[in-house]
Order: C-alpha cells, then structure tokens, then sequence
C-alpha cells in the first residue's frame, strides 16, 4: 500500500464541519447553499450551486448576531458582481 496521500481525500480530523441547516438562497436568478461552519464563530462558507464550476466563497464576521439572511443576499451578490462572465470566474 502506498504512503502518498490521495488527492480529494481529507482526513476526518481537517474536514469542515458545519452548525445548523443549511440555507438555500436564489439571487439575481443564481442559487448558493450558506452554511455557518462549527467552531469558526462567524464565518459562512457559501457554495455557488447553479454556476459553472465548482465554486463558493467564505466570508468571516462577528460570532453574534448570526448573519441575517439579507446579509447572505448581499455577500452573494458581491460575488456574482466579481464574476467574469466569460470565464464563470472572478475576474482578474
């Protein structure tokens, strides 16, 4: 058996783990699952769903209050704002 780690695979103790349901979101016609990560006060890691890659972003604030759904929809356009439509990438 080889020793060399396997790309894609994390080892169970450095996975992400996440507090809560996930929120679905559908702005400007996109769609991003939010999910606030545990132990990580403050910080959301939003997965772009309907985009053409495998794509999302964090953002990191204050641990109270929890971010609003508003402030999801905001951070989410900001995003798509940054998006090359060429490439389906932030642009340079």
């Amino acid at each position: 058996m080889s020793s060399e780690p396997k790309p894609g695979l994390v080892p169970e103790h450095l996975r992400i783990r996440y507090q809560g349901e996930p929120v679905t979101l559908t702005v400007d016609g996109q769609e991003f699952r939010v999910r606030r990560r545990a132990g990580e006060a403050g910080t959301y890691d939003f997965d772009w769903l309907t985009g053409p890659h495998e794509y999302g972003f964090a953002v990191s604030g204050p641990a109270d209050p929890a971010m609003s759904r508003l402030d999801m929809e905001r951070h989410a356009r900001d995003f798509l704002a940054g998006i090359d439509p060429a490439t389906g990438y932030l642009a340079d």
